[in-house]
């Protein structure tokens, strides 16, 4: 199935065949501003931080996914719908501005460990609730990821307006219309996982957090102030497995029958 919906991205999706599609729905975007120099200290050395206006920013994203499959299969009910909740901050590599997570919550211990194996992604097992009632979504996760560290979100959250999408250089954009994540492997090997969906279809939102300490173990303490919060009711997506991208291309060989060039002392 060829991808559509391409017009909007900042740079083409790869040529080789996507891996797999998630849908993901009822997800809020809160959003904290953090001092840049507080968040560089964060950020491994191989990537740059992004920044907007000279401000760094992190995200508390939780949502629900579904039809949740690899290429070439078909949703399973068991290991294709739960929840997922992640803590994240904006990175640059190569001219590629995307997203770097702190952590990911998952309500399915299989997919945690599938995850963690195949995308190098810093994913904990918790258990996870949504219900919406009379316009509100009821959120909330506790870890429960053996030898983790403990961390826990619970709130609530509704849209308060219409369907927008966000203007190009406006921070909404910034934080939101992003097509690749970031890994770091231990020896500082740097790893891309690229992303495609359509414009994300946001709207204006209003969230009453009543706990919330997932960045705590990385050292990060939220600011007191309400968080800047959109919604957004549903969103197909396609990914492809993640790429080391911080190494040179392998020379190419010589054709066949031609001699090499002799190695310069």
């Amino acid at each position: 199935m060829p991808l559509k919906n391409l017009e909007h991205r900042p740079w083409p999706p790869p040529a080789s065949p996507w891996a797999m599609t998630q849908t993901w729905y009822n997800l809020l975007f809160a959003h904290w501003p953090i001092p840049a120099e507080t968040m560089r200290a964060h950020i491994p050395p191989a990537l740059e931080l992004d920044t907007y206006d000279g401000q760094a920013w992190i995200g508390v994203v939780p949502f629900g996914m579904t039809r949740v499959y690899p290429r070439g299969t078909f949703p399973v009910p068991w290991l294709s719908r739960f929840l997922e909740l992640n803590v994240r901050t904006y990175v640059t590599y190569g001219n590629k501005p995307g997203v770097l997570f702190f952590s990911l919550e998952a309500a399915n211990s299989a997919a945690v460990a599938l995850a963690r194996r195949f995308f190098r992604l810093p994913y904990y097992h918790a258990h996870m609730r949504m219900k919406e009632t009379g316009g509100w979504i009821s959120y909330s996760s506790y870890r429960i990821h053996a030898g983790a560290p403990p961390a826990e979100f619970a709130g609530r959250y509704r849209p308060t307006g219409q369907v927008y999408a966000s203007q190009p250089g406006s921070l909404e954009a910034w934080l939101t219309e992003r097509y690749c994540l970031y890994t770091v492997g231990r020896k500082g090997q740097v790893y891309r996982g690229e992303i495609h969906h359509a414009r994300w279809p946001l709207q204006p939102a209003e969230a009453e957090i009543s706990a919330n300490s997932l960045t705590l173990p990385h050292g990060l303490r939220l600011p007191e102030a309400p968080p800047l919060v959109h919604f957004a009711r549903r969103l197909e997506t396609w990914e492809w497995l993640i790429t080391r991208v911080d190494r040179a291309p392998e020379p190419t060989p010589p054709a066949p029958g031609r001699a090499q060039p002799p190695a310069r002392p």
